[in-house]
């Protein structure tokens, strides 16, 4: 692996090769923070399939373009006079060694839980009114509601054992179940979105990461479609040609796989 001094080497390079785009590259020089953002969640995504994929190849990759993002945002920052890459840096430090007096005082934990509680702590005494301020409105539905169990979990609001969550997945299920025969459709939704709620804060319990369940379950279906495609094609057919029964054979077939 590379020493300390060629990491700090190689960074630098970077940092000089942004000063250029930004100097020398018309693309470059139009961007804005906002005109990146969307391409930042994307690179963000593809980082999160690499490392589903355990792809080691690719999360370097990806680890790349996202760094390059980071110090494009600080670039356009350094040039109002904002904030510049060594302002991003030691803040984040200042903040890692202010929510981590376990380490850089004198204050002791017996374990990850005590860690997560008292980093929430130390938020609300920074300023923030509500637990769950840090929860980004933007992100996707079944992320948020992961990240809003875990935050009121860390202030000592959660149920005390994985039987008592599963009880209430099964009152929800109940509850969904009636709403369905009665037909209400707005109540359904209501009942629906209190069931997946259910179900994450169980996967929780769990120790089980609902999104990257559900990705690795979309992946094992994508692979299983395509196989039963490309089946389908051997033959001559299209899909909408076959019956359920032909297509079950070969679907069972890509299971076995």
């Amino acid at each position: 692996m590379n020493s300390r001094q060629d990491q700090l080497k190689a960074f630098e390079r970077l940092l000089d090769i942004m000063d250029d785009f930004r100097e020398k590259c018309p693309w470059d020089q139009k961007q804005t923070l906002e005109s990146l953002r969307h391409l930042t969640i994307e690179e963000t995504y593809e980082l999160g399939d690499a490392i589903l994929d355990h792809d080691l190849p690719e999360i370097k990759k990806e680890l790349g373009d996202l760094l390059l993002h980071i110090v494009f945002y600080a670039k356009i920052g350094s040039e109002t006079n904002d904030f510049d890459i060594a302002d991003v840096a030691n803040e984040i430090c200042e903040k890692l060694i202010h929510r981590h007096p376990h380490i850089y005082s004198d204050v002791v934990v017996e374990n990850e839980e005590e860690v997560k509680q008292n980093w929430e702590k130390l938020k609300l005494k920074e300023g923030r009114k509500s637990v769950l301020e840090g929860v980004p409105k933007s992100l996707p539905a079944l992320v948020k509601a992961s990240r809003i169990q875990d935050k009121v979990k860390g202030v000592g609001f959660d149920w005390e054992q994985p039987e008592q969550v599963w009880e209430k997945v099964e009152e929800e299920l109940q509850e969904f179940r009636d709403e369905v025969i009665s037909g209400d459709q707005e109540a359904m939704e209501a009942e629906f979105g209190d069931v997946l709620f259910s179900m994450i804060n169980y996967a929780r319990f769990l120790k089980i990461n609902p999104e990257d369940a559900l990705e690795r379950t979309n992946k094992k279906f994508i692979k299983r479609f395509q196989y039963l495609e490309s089946k389908a094609g051997e033959l001559g057919k299209s899909l909408s040609d076959m019956t359920l029964a032909e297509m079950d054979v070969f679907w069972n077939q890509a299971k076995k796989l």
